[in-house]
């Protein structure tokens, strides 16, 4: 796993990834976004969060936005959603998404276990948050990077 962030995955996996959040957007007014970085020192929810505020995702009109944030040198990954998701789901939510994740990176199928965490997500935020007429996509559907 000597890749830095940026080139972890190839363009090929990168536009994947974006098409399957762009997919599962479509019919759910919830924003889902990928960040990925070489390490986390420290707690990975509490980079997951900070991340989540540099990216503006807490500032969506009905708070639901998703991160899921990977932080591959460490090999440590988190889901994390706004407070207008937590106000309607149970607390363990996001756990079975988490697991069939971590089964997926075991087996080094990163682009798969991200692809499929993106699609449930998606399904999940879809019964909770249905897509509406006026609804904007409000967050790039591109992966974001931190610092190499």
């Amino acid at each position: 796993m000597g890749k830095s962030a940026s080139d972890f995955f190839s363009k090929q996996e990168k536009e994947e990834i974006r098409d399957a959040i762009m997919n599962a957007e479509l019919d759910t007014s919830g924003e889902i976004r990928v960040h990925i970085e070489n390490s986390c020192s420290g707690d990975v929810m509490d980079r997951a969060a900070l991340v989540f505020k540099q990216l503006g995702m807490n500032k969506t009109a009905m708070r639901n936005g998703v991160l899921i944030y990977l932080a591959i040198k460490n090999r440590r990954f988190a889901i994390l959603g706004d407070k207008g998701i937590h106000a309607v789901v149970p607390e363990n939510f996001w756990d079975e998404i988490k697991s069939d994740m971590l089964e997926k990176f075991r087996n080094d199928h990163f682009t798969e276990g991200l692809v499929k965490a993106i699609e449930s997500a998606g399904e999940h935020l879809k019964k909770h948050f249905p897509r509406i007429k006026e609804d904007i996509n409000e967050l790039s559907d591109d992966i974001s990077f931190g610092k190499d």
